[in-house]
């Protein structure tokens, strides 16, 4: 696959004018008006509602990650079911691609020099979902930028969107915002975490990685070099 310039040069001066918007606006500019407005509104709604604290820590309590991945898993396996041998073939090694590639864009989005804490542990006198609810939760992390739940939903979007189809990276936006909602809601990420530090990162590697055959020179090794499991 030839190297298409016109897609990584937008995808990359996307992520630069993303990133560096937040990171050399004092302050971080507009977004922290953003990020503001929105812990406050959810922070008052966990203040003033028991059913809110309720929902929102049960959101947030580990186990609903396996929310997110049974979703992404059902979108996924939809398209595996009627495929054919081959097909199915190319489908898991693509989905390992997709799991080297979160680690290693999780690793890049860590080398970022930002340490960020939450917005529960910046503001003073706030409501904590640790506090109000009464079973394990997550309310706050002393280094939040990027977020690393959004920056997992962006990737597996990247992915099923040019490995799938246009529906399923539909299905992948729409799973970036209903599940990576909660750590905002809660207080434990910014809403820029998401949206400039996981949006960058996911931006400038799956760029590079999508848009210059490197995924596509990686799927043909892997299917020349790992085993063909034929049934009896």
């Amino acid at each position: 696959m030839p190297i298409q310039y016109n897609k990584l040069i937008f995808w990359n001066l996307m992520a630069v004018a993303v990133l560096a918007s937040w990171f050399w606006l004092p302050n971080h500019g507009f977004w922290f008006d953003i990020d503001k407005a929105v812990f406050y509104y959810f922070n008052d709604k966990i203040g003033t509602s028991d059913s809110w604290v309720t929902v929102v820590a049960l959101a947030n309590n580990r186990a609903f990650d396996g929310v997110a991945l049974l979703a992404m898993g059902l979108v996924y396996y939809s398209y595996y079911r009627g495929a054919s041998a081959e097909q199915k073939r190319q489908l898991l090694i693509i989905g390992l691609m997709m799991l080297l590639t979160a680690v290693g864009l999780n690793q890049l989005g860590r080398a970022i020099p930002v340490e960020r804490p939450s917005p529960t542990l910046t503001f003073e006198n706030v409501f904590r979902l640790t506090e109000l609810a009464g079973f394990k939760t997550k309310d706050a992390s002393g280094d939040s930028f990027p977020g690393d739940h959004g920056l997992m939903l962006m990737i597996f979007t990247a992915f099923v969107w040019r490995f799938l189809s246009w529906k399923a990276g539909l299905w992948g936006c729409l799973f970036v915002v209903i599940f990576s909602a909660p750590r905002v809601m809660g207080g434990a990420h910014w809403w820029s975490d998401i949206y400039v530090g996981a949006f960058a990162v996911a931006s400038f590697g799956m760029a590079w990685l999508m848009h210059t055959g490197v995924f596509d020179a990686l799927l043909g090794w892997l299917d020349r070099h790992l085993p063909h499991f034929r049934r009896g």
